[in-house]
């Protein structure tokens, strides 16, 4: 579960479930508007030029710390101005959830955005600026880890 969603129980599994179940694109992107809503929010401290995510069209921030010292679960905080990623980065909060820096590293969160079909219906510079925050969460992870 991620408690980094306000409210909202969501897991890897409720998400592909409401995936499948959502077979309209329309109303799978209502869906991830909707998770970008259940965001917690991002702590003004956190929205600087080192969270910040570079090559997307619109403003992205993702940061991640250990929740409890070394080895154990990371937190992730993001945010985003436009409504469509912001939902992509709950998105990738809950796919990451639970998970520590190791964990995150070896793990195929792509696999599961092409499971989605998800790089299909996004436009490139959207698909650009997923791409960007998995970047960023797996470099910050592979340096959390000590790899």
């Amino acid at each position: 579960m991620s408690d980094q969603l306000n409210g909202a129980p969501i897991t890897r599994e409720h998400l592909l479930e409401a995936f499948k179940f959502l077979d309209d694109w329309e109303d799978r992107y209502r869906f991830i508007i909707d998770l970008g809503h259940k965001l917690a929010d991002m702590p003004e401290a956190e929205k600087n030029e080192s969270n910040f995510v570079h090559g997307c069209q619109s403003q992205v921030w993702v940061a991640i710390h250990e929740a409890d010292g070394t080895g154990s679960p990371v937190a992730l905080v993001a945010d985003s101005d436009a409504f469509i990623v912001k939902g992509l980065a709950a998105m990738v909060v809950v796919l990451m959830a639970g998970r520590t820096a190791e964990e995150i590293v070896a793990f195929d969160i792509e696999g599961v955005f092409d499971e989605l079909g998800l790089h299909e219906h996004l436009s490139p510079t959207r698909s650009n600026g997923l791409h960007g925050m998995i970047k960023q969460v797996r470099e910050r992870a592979r340096i959390l880890a000590g790899s």
